[in-house]
């Protein structure tokens, strides 16, 4: 009976030093790294304590703008770029994140360096979005839209925005602008 006791504790603490640790660079619906989109404004010390945290507080919060707050390693590389659901209140949650450094990832190895060929081979498109100067290519699937500059286009898509732009007109080597995760709708 002590031996069927001892094998199980040791069997236990074998599977408790096996949990895989985070990756900080892992991309999700609801999580990059060790964000999540229930974090708090004033949480984000304890999230990137590794890194630094710039916040740009406008000084005027009846404008409405939404202040920024951008998180950099220490040697200075933009990692990210975090908008608060609500400005100036440290008990906000993240809105939406913008991703700068192509080692933050998805599970299907999306980064700021894949192109509209990468994104099409691995999600299924929601939406796409023909704006002044860019496309946004929307993927539900990880709550994300992907920024493509127009001059990627073909000349006879550039001007036109009432065209509808399908996945057809995008070529596959066409490169991304940016990258973003929205939370808002959760």
């Amino acid at each position: 009976m002590n031996k069927l006791i001892l094998s199980l504790i040791i069997f236990t603490l074998l599977l408790a030093s096996c949990k895989k640790e985070q990756d900080p660079f892992q991309i999700s619906k609801q999580h990059i790294g060790l964000l999540t989109d229930s974090t708090k404004v004033k949480d984000l010390e304890t999230v990137f304590s590794n890194d630094s945290i710039v916040k740009f507080i406008s000084g005027d919060e009846f404008t409405g703008n939404n202040n920024d707050i951008k998180i950099f390693e220490k040697g200075g590389k933009k990692l990210l770029a975090l908008t608060p659901r609500q400005s100036l209140d440290s008990t906000s949650v993240i809105e939406s994140v913008q991703i700068f450094d192509a080692r933050f990832k998805t599970d299907k190895n999306i980064t700021t360096l894949s192109t509209f060929k990468d994104i099409a081979n691995n999600y299924k498109i929601s939406r796409i979005d023909n704006l002044i100067n860019s496309i946004v290519v929307s993927v539900n699937e990880i709550n994300a839209a992907f920024t493509i500059d127009k001059k990627e286009l073909p000349a006879n898509l550039r001007f036109d925005m009432d065209l509808d732009i399908e996945a057809a007109h995008i070529p596959d080597d066409a490169k991304l602008k940016y990258f973003f995760l929205n939370w808002s709708k959760n």
